[in-house]
C-alpha cells in the first residue's frame, strides 16, 4: 500500500525529480477544504501504487516552498514530472478529476 509523504524543503527536491508523475498537495491543518480532499488524496495512493508518488506540503510548516511555488490559496494541487511542473490544480476538486490529470501524465 502506498503512502502519502510528508515533503519538505529537505527532500521535495528530490521527490519531484521521480520520472513518474508526482502529485503534491499544498494545505494546512486549518483549511476546511484540505480536510475534504484529504480522504481522495489517501485513496489514489492506494490505488495507484507506484505509478505515482503522492506527497503533500505543509504551508505553515514549510512556508519557503508556498513562496517558491507562488501558493497563494490551498489547497493547490501540483503534478510535476522529472522535476517540472506539468500540471496545477487550485481549489477541492474530485476524486475522478484528479484522477485523469495524474493517468494523462503516465
Amino acid at each position: 500500500m502506498a503512502q502519502v509523504i510528508e515533503a519538505t524543503a529537505q527532500n521535495f527536491d528530490t521527490l519531484i525529480a521521480a520520472d513518474h508523475p508526482v502529485l503534491v498537495d499544498f494545505w494546512a491543518e486549518w483549511c476546511g477544504p484540505c480536510k475534504m480532499m484529504n480522504p481522495i488524496i489517501q485513496e489514489l495512493a492506494e490505488e495507484l501504487g507506484d505509478k505515482v508518488t503522492i506527497c503533500k506540503v505543509n504551508v505553515d510548516e514549510d512556508a519557503d516552498l508556498s513562496v517558491r511555488y507562488g501558493i497563494r490559496s490551498i489547497p493547490t494541487m501540483m503534478i510535476f514530472k522529472s522535476g517540472e511542473m506539468v500540471d496545477k490544480l487550485v481549489g477541492a476538486t474530485t476524486k475522478r478529476d484528479l484522477a485523469g490529470r495524474l493517468a494523462a501524465k503516465m
